[in-house]
């Protein structure tokens, strides 16, 4: 042991050893290293010493859902009324406001409405949400499943991630604690039950079927997880689903509320791409639920359901405004209070945040003067999501020892690879799984980053990775096609 002084408190040995086990591949070491090449590229060419040019005069994140890195264009009417929230002093030239930029007569009245609910956007709201926001996310859930919401029941968020980190802390009472993840899942839910020092019990979700949900490896990771002492709590539904873009068929839905309800368990319905449904349609846990208990007076009344959404996904995609609510349905009101004091600890969610769900949640309607640019980016924006997850899925379609389920929703496509064996070897010897080789050279031929499938969780014996749609035009997916081609061929075997 060393008799030198200790400089500093802290060091890698001593800190919380749940963080240094969580992992959050979405920004790991690939997203680092496009950043690093996305500064290089900044500084110009040709490159300073002892720096070599790069392969590639753009890096694009199809990493992580954020679209307006991607150049996709906020929505007018959110933005107008975000700008009079911001600096309500325009409103002493409401005229200006019209001739010269264009607003229209709802963009104005809507914010005031809003700034009267708020007061500002600089101050604390409650910390469950501003009263009068949360009542328009009940009308909407209303609208939306047909059946009552009760506003006491929405909470508003820091986007669903902080409304997914609320629910495990309550959820997560011991070590011994289990929540059912599909997989591959969103790496949010296995890093939070690592900081919490809970245990994931992972299902697989079926490839063959299009992602969906299997109940006979639902009750299989069940069974096992019980046989190894686990106290199975919840299960976690992604629909549409990240990273696979499966959207659930309404019988899924129902199934999976069934073995809830026979097993009493909590159901986490993340259901932030609701609006990024391209084949069939989106079937919300909430209305599943409300049809059984209507269909089956009493047996379903305990059933405890939470359902998210944010404002960072589908066409709004404000994901640096952090906005989001979940909606309980069922839960003992002793738990519900738990979870009010829960929230209270970090005050509330971004005001600002609190009116775009407001806005995502309530947005113009047919015959308001902002309704036709508003459908008007709204459908420019779903069209070119559409167009590029065709594209891609053409273009994995023909790629060799490549497969791909078709195109169902949200931002991302989950494509199977496969990596001749002297790939295999190479990565062992720069210490990466295939997967991970395979996407690190992505990067550094064509600057595309991409999320190796083993941060999302995969089979044993398969291999994926996960990309958006998200970045503009097509020419990004021709370099992805050029780069497998010769990936291919400098490992063929």
């Amino acid at each position: 042991m060393s008799s030198s002084p200790r400089l500093r408190s802290l060091n890698i040995d001593n800190i919380n050893p749940h963080v240094k086990e969580a992992k959050y591949a979405v920004r790991g070491e690939l997203a680092t290293r496009a950043e690093k090449y996305r500064g290089r590229l900044a500084k110009g060419y040709p490159p300073s010493p002892p720096e070599e040019t790069l392969p590639f005069d753009k890096v694009i994140s199809a990493n992580i859902g954020n679209p307006q890195q991607l150049d996709q264009k906020p929505i007018t009417f959110f933005r107008q009324v975000l700008s009079i929230l911001e600096y309500p002093g325009l409103l002493e030239k409401e005229e200006a406001l019209k001739s010269a930029f264009g607003y229209k007569d709802d963009v104005i009245a809507r914010a005031k409405w809003l700034l009267n609910e708020v007061r500002s956007v600089g101050a604390y709201s409650v910390s469950q949400g501003v009263p009068g926001i949360r009542e328009s996310v009940a009308k909407f859930i209303e609208r939306r499943d047909g059946y009552p919401a009760d506003p006491a029941q929405v909470f508003l968020s820091a986007g669903a991630s902080s409304g997914v980190n609320t629910l495990m802390h309550i959820i997560c009472s011991k070590p011994e604690t289990g929540i059912l993840v599909p997989i591959p899942q969103y790496p949010l839910y296995t890093a939070t039950l690592s900081l919490l020092n809970a245990r994931c019990v992972p299902y697989y979700l079926d490839e063959g079927k299009a992602w969906g949900t299997d109940m006979g490896a639902i009750r299989d990771a069940l069974k096992k997880a019980k046989s190894e002492g686990t106290d199975v709590r919840a299960i976690v539904v992604i629909n549409p689903g990240n990273p696979t873009g499966a959207s659930l068929a309404a019988e899924d839905v129902r199934s999976v509320l069934e073995f809830a309800a026979e097993e009493k368990l909590v159901v986490l319905g993340d259901e932030v791409y609701q609006t990024n449904v391209f084949k069939g349609k989106f079937n919300s846990f909430k209305k599943g639920l409300r049809d059984l208990q209507k269909e089956v007076p009493g047996k379903y009344d305990n059933l405890e359901l939470a359902s998210l959404h944010s404002i960072s996904k589908g066409m709004v995609g404000e994901c640096g405004h952090r906005g989001g609510y979940f909606e309980l349905i069922g839960f003992d009101p002793e738990v519900a209070a738990e979870i009010v004091k829960f929230v209270s600890i970090s005050l509330c969610a971004p005001v600002i945040g609190q009116c775009l769900v407001e806005m995502m949640v309530n947005p113009p309607k047919e015959g308001e003067p902002s309704y036709p640019l508003y459908k008007q980016e709204y459908d420019g924006i779903f069209q070119g999501l559409q167009k590029r997850a065709t594209a891609l899925y053409d273009a994995f379609s023909q790629m060799e020892g490549v497969g791909c389920e078709e195109p169902q929703g949200s931002m991302y496509l989950f494509p199977t690879i496969t990596v001749p064996k002297k790939g295999i070897e190479q990565g062992k010897k720069e210490g990466r799984s295939p997967d991970e080789f395979y996407a690190s050279r992505l990067l550094d031929a064509t600057g595309v980053c991409v999320v190796p499938g083993s941060g999302f969780g995969q089979k044993p014996g398969t291999l994926h990775f996960r990309t958006t749609f998200l970045a503009p035009g097509t020419e990004w997916v021709g370099k992805i096609t050029k780069f497998h081609e010769k990936f291919m061929d400098e490992f063929r075997d």
